[in-house]
């Protein structure tokens, strides 16, 4: 990277339906006292709409003087041009697995960062075989998944492992996502397109694990728990649930196994004594579980519809013309949760989230070795925040960059990492906590 970067930040993909509440949520921190933001751009193919986008995000205040750059994935040279004048490009183009590849290539060759917010595994897994080696020599981070996919839940799993105190050990532990609105609740197109591309390709991802080497899995006491019913009723926090084919896991287990081969974490470029200690001392409180998430409902009949969506793609993304009719009709397909248009600012304005994380372990760990001994212990903990797409994605992706700008000389040179393992021990948490997005203990009880 070049020694002194024009910019701290370049937004790209800045007009699109979340580029534009990037755009909005990062002028809050623009030259701002306290805030290492102190300059920023916007790009994109399209340099109009990426005017009217800031001016949208500045509203109802003029837009600043902020400049507004011509890029396009399908021209590499743009891609680095780009990448040379920056610290840090958040790449919102996707979906990842069609336009995210040369953002992150570019941003490897340049030795800048890269954070987006992909939530397609095939793509983070690949950008690691193609690119891990040569981010960290080049001293490049590239962290994929810096939304609502996937930091809820990585930091959500951390918190929920931090309340089991010595002796006491997590076994598993399960995410319900609840996602609740007074309107209606209305996705973003782009992950509806990225979850029937990433079905379409399922074996492309395991064709990908199969050719590489296996990664270490983390010691996890006591026996794996057993799968369960395909529907779930949780009546401690009111919800009905069915199994969610996310991101989230795979996300969480990058993590745990990275931690499994780095027990103190990853160290940092040019890490302060005080940092040391403070990463050594989080991750030595991180204790390993089973991870699993669950998409979660009031009604019976919420998860019903959740299942019928699933089986649609299912069924529908495997052959070409299934995939175009999913596509050409989402909001039929899907039930009403996703159309071509997204959410009206009012739609996005009332819808919120709730992510509650079930643990099961044993009061003492020593009782894990004992047979088919069953956990003893449940500690209920829950991460709460705005609409998930459009308002939570932008607080983390910015509050990442922020910590990235603040304290690049405390994290890992470089290299294709999930967002755990490298915000873990910052301040990433509090910092989100600040901005709207709330942890809490809900309850611990034994079983």
């Amino acid at each position: 990277m070049s020694q002194n970067p024009t910019y701290d930040v370049i937004i790209l993909g800045a007009s699109g339906f979340t580029g534009k509440y990037v755009i909005r949520e990062a002028l809050k921190f623009l030259n701002v006292p306290s805030s290492p933001l102190k300059n920023l751009a916007i790009a994109g193919r399209n340099t109009s709409k990426l005017s009217q986008a800031l001016q949208w995000a500045s509203g109802p205040n003029p837009p600043p003087q902020i400049p507004i750059l011509a890029a396009d994935t399908t021209d590499p040279f743009s891609l680095r041009h780009l990448a040379s004048q920056t610290k840090i490009i958040l790449n919102c183009v996707g979906p990842f697995r069609l336009y995210g590849e040369p953002v992150a290539e570019a941003c490897v060759d340049s030795g800048c960062d890269y954070l987006d917010i992909s939530g397609e595994p095939e793509f983070m897994e690949r950008m690691e075989v193609k690119y891990h080696d040569k981010a960290v020599e080049n001293g490049s981070l590239v962290v994929s998944a810096c939304g609502f996919d996937s930091v809820p839940a990585e930091l959500g799993l951390m918190f929920n492992s931090r309340q089991w105190l010595s002796p006491a050990v997590p076994n598993s532990v399960e995410a319900y996502v609840s996602l609740e609105s007074d309107k209606r609740i209305v996705g973003n197109f782009a992950t509806y397109e990225s979850a029937v591309l990433g079905v379409a390709n399922a074996d492309k991802l395991l064709e990908l694990r199969r050719n590489r080497p296996k990664r270490p899995r983390p010691v996890i006491p006591g026996p794996r728990p057993p799968n369960g019913p395909l529907m779930d009723h949780q009546k401690e926090i009111g919800v009905w649930a069915v199994k969610l084919p996310s991101a989230d896991a795979i996300v969480v287990r990058r993590t745990l196994s990275c931690l499994a081969e780095n027990p103190n974490g990853l160290p940092g470029v040019n890490e302060s004594t005080e940092h040391v200690e403070r990463r050594e001392a989080f991750w030595s409180s991180i204790k390993p579980a089973h991870f699993g998430v669950k998409i979660a409902s009031k009604s019976v009949l919420g998860v019903v519809r959740f299942i019928t969506v699933g089986v649609f793609i299912g069924l529908f993304a495997k052959i070409g013309i299934g995939r175009w009719l999913l596509l050409k009709f989402p909001s039929l397909f899907s039930l009403g949760w996703f159309r071509k248009k997204g959410p009206t600012e009012d739609e996005v304005a009332s819808a919120t989230f709730k992510m509650w994380f079930v643990g099961h372990g044993f009061s003492d760990g020593s009782l894990a070795s004992q047979g088919n001994r069953k956990p003893d212990t449940e500690i209920i903990t829950r991460v709460m925040g705005p609409e998930v797409g459009y308002l939570t994605t932008p607080i983390i992706l910015v509050q990442c960059a922020l910590i990235l700008l603040k304290e690049r000389h405390n994290l890992p040179k470089g290299g294709v990492l999930p967002p755990g393992i490298v915000f873990g021990p910052t301040d990433l948490q509090d910092m989100l906590q600040q901005n709207g997005i709330s942890f809490d203990v809900i309850s611990k009880n034994t079983v």
